[in-house]
């Protein structure tokens, strides 16, 4: 029987955990702003993914450096598989899918992780087997990350091998965010991000080396729009987002914290609006509408459920 105490910390945990899954979801949901402008400077994608995470790992590298390796051969081959799946594979596999498909088909496709995370979940973890109620709310806030997507789409075209890549990244995530969940029973916060961080560059620095960089990197770097996004991705939306975000599924589970997923859109959405001016239509207040609304039906039908027990 739980103490009154134990029963307060528990209250506290969830919702700090709910307040850091909304944190970091809007920090990525305006690096897609930063990185815009980092490629408008003429970075290519692996040179902007390698920057963000090798500045991210020396600052934590810094505050966590005294263990070097995992328990065992193991835990190391996992947290090489939380660099590539949250890393290399996931960000190289998103910016690759744009060379071939629509931006939109990208956003909605990489945005259905919520969806794979709860299907793996189900089939590896029976705590985390997802409810009739979570499944009918990360439903309906679904078909609000498509009224957000196609807020300002008038045309869609498929084609083959960006939307695989898409649905690849998407299913990296979820498999990063139960893989995460392994970790956070046995290693700090700290640490498990910043071998995710190691690893994530490491396994990206071969795709680099395959695709052309800016012409004079060096003098790019000078500039203070640049050194400015750069230190927002690097330090903001890297290195503080993942140990949020690392503590959120230990605290919330990888199902529901993956379900604030869906909110990223909104954020960018909003941050594009104010920014580059992009008009919000009608179809872009009732996705996020439909967002808000799946989240909050999510968590009440599965509280009702659970108080019907």
């Amino acid at each position: 029987m739980c103490s009154a105490k134990s029963t307060t910390c528990n209250r506290k945990n969830l919702i700090l955990s709910h307040l850091g899954a909304i944190l970091t979801v809007s920090i990525w949901g305006a690096s897609f702003v930063s990185t815009k402008v980092l490629l408008e400077n003429h970075l290519s994608p692996s040179e902007i993914y390698i920057l963000r995470f090798l500045m991210a790992y020396l600052l934590i590298l810094i505050v966590c450096h005294k263990k070097l390796w995992a328990h065992s051969l193991r835990d190391e081959l996992l947290f090489a598989s939380c660099g590539l799946c949250a890393g290399s594979i996931y960000f190289l596999a998103e910016n690759t899918a744009l060379e071939y498909t629509l931006t939109t088909n990208v956003a909605l496709l990489t945005a259905t992780s919520p969806l794979f995370t709860a299907m793996l979940a189900g089939l590896i973890y029976k705590s985390e087997r997802p409810g009739q109620g979570a499944v009918i709310g990360s439903l309906v806030a679904f078909l609000g990350v498509g009224c957000v997507i196609f807020n300002s789409s008038t045309n869609l075209e498929i084609r083959p091998l960006g939307d695989i890549l898409s649905l690849l990244a998407a299913v990296s995530w979820s498999v990063y965010s139960l893989v995460l969940r392994r970790l956070n029973a046995n290693y700090d916060i700290w640490f498990i991000t910043r071998k995710t961080f190691f690893y994530g560059v490491l396994t990206a620095l071969p795709f680099a080396a395959m695709q052309p960089g800016s012409d004079n990197l060096i003098a790019t770097l000078q500039k203070p729009e640049v050194i400015g996004n750069l230190l927002f991705l690097g330090v903001g939306a890297s290195m503080v987002a993942y140990v949020i975000w690392a503590r959120t599924v230990d605290w919330m589970g990888a199902v529901k914290a993956n379900n604030y997923m869906y909110l990223q859109p909104i954020i960018t959405m909003i941050i594009s609006a104010i920014v580059i001016n992009e008009h919000v239509t009608l179809i872009g207040y009732i996705g996020i509408a439909l967002i808000l609304g799946g989240l909050w039906l999510g968590d009440e039908l599965t509280r009702r459920a659970a108080m019907k027990k």
